[in-house]
């Protein structure tokens, strides 16, 4: 099976190359990726814990799913399959920000990427895929809020940025969706 190709960036998130995914890990270079907020009618955030085979994070918690766009691909499109792929289903979503962060981790890789946020909202359960996916939850966001900051070795490195800079977003957005 041929690497999945992720799409070299710059600042300006234009695109400048494609490189397999490891090797853009292992050289720190900044890449296009998204991360999905999924939320329910009670305004509770669908949660994902990470597979434990995964090559970093295993087993933190995280946003509903995050990934990287194919080449061609709209940010939109990419985070439908990848909803799909992770979680099961597939539901409308908005962009609403973007943000560039480096994260270092333990086993020597690095993610430097241009993050796209996509919310959309969804009242089921997901149907997992136990290969990303170890397990979900649904969780209001105070609460969210204030277990990252008593437990933030649970929780992954990009969930955490977003959490702290980008909150506003996240809870604009869906008290927007359900008004």
């Amino acid at each position: 099976m041929k690497e999945e190709q992720v799409i070299l960036v710059n600042e300006n998130d234009e695109q400048i190359g494609l490189m397999p995914k490891m090797e853009a890990h292992e050289k720190a270079l900044l890449h296009r990726a998204f991360s999905v907020f999924i939320f329910n009618n009670k305004n509770e955030l669908m949660l994902q814990q990470r597979a434990l085979s995964k090559y970093h994070s295993p087993g933190l918690w995280t946003n509903t799913c995050c990934s990287h766009q194919r080449e061609g691909e709209s940010n939109i499109d990419a985070g439908k399959r990848r909803l799909q792929e992770e979680m099961g289903f597939v539901t409308e979503l908005k962009e609403t920000t973007s943000f560039i962060y480096k994260a270092p981790f333990d086993n020597g890789l690095t993610e430097h990427e241009l993050d796209h946020i996509m919310v959309g909202h969804y009242n089921d359960k997901p149907s997992i895929n136990k290969d990303e996916v170890e397990s979900w939850k649904w969780m209001n966001l105070d609460d969210v809020k204030v277990d990252m900051v008593m437990h933030p070795e649970h929780y992954t490195a990009w969930f955490k940025i977003i959490f702290d800079k980008f909150y506003e977003h996240i809870n604009l957005v869906d008290n927007e969706g359900n008004s």
